[in-house]
C-alpha cells in the first residue's frame, strides 16, 4: 500500500465515526488489531483491546459514557505503514454532565488496507476529572 493509500483508510475510519457508522470502521480492522487507549480504570472505554471484536467494546463503553460534541481530525502524516493523527475533541461525561476538551495524537499502522494497530495519546487527566464530576 502506498502512503495515501494508509491515510485514506484512516480517513474513512474518522468519517465514519462522524456519521456513527461502527460497523464501517468494523470492518477496516483487522481480526488481531491492537488497540490501546492508555488510561487509568477511571476512563471506562482506557486500556488495551486485542481482536477486532473485542475492539467493539471500546465504541460500546464510549457510547454509553459519553456524548462527543466536537471531534475534529486536523492533520495527517503518513510515513511507511503509519499514519499519525493530529487532532481536538470536545466531549461531555453523561453521568456528570461535565466536559473535557483535549488535543489527541492517534498513531495508526495500516497493512494490506486494515488497521492492524492504533495508540491513542491524549490528555487523560482531563478525562478523569470530568468522569470524577471536577
Amino acid at each position: 500500500m502506498t502512503e495515501q493509500e494508509s491515510v485514506q483508510v484512516v480517513e474513512q475510519i474518522y468519517a465514519a465515526f462522524e456519521r456513527g457508522n461502527i460497523q464501517a470502521i468494523h470492518h477496516l480492522l483487522a481480526d488481531d488489531v491492537d488497540w490501546e487507549f492508555p488510561g487509568p480504570e477511571d476512563i471506562p472505554f482506557g486500556g488495551g483491546r486485542r481482536g477486532r471484536e473485542i475492539v467493539a467494546q471500546f465504541f460500546t463503553s464510549a457510547d454509553e459514557t459519553v456524548e462527543v460534541e466536537k471531534f475534529e481530525p486536523q492533520a495527517f502524516v503518513a510515513q511507511g505503514d503509519r499514519v499519525i493523527v493530529l487532532g481536538y475533541e470536545r466531549v461531555r461525561v453523561k453521568s456528570t454532565g461535565h466536559f473535557y476538551e483535549t488535543d489527541w495524537v492517534h498513531v495508526w499502522t495500516v497493512r494490506e488496507g486494515k488497521v492492524v494497530r492504533l495508540r491513542e495519546y491524549t490528555d487523560t487527566a482531563a478525562i478523569v476529572k470530568a468522569f470524577r464530576g471536577g
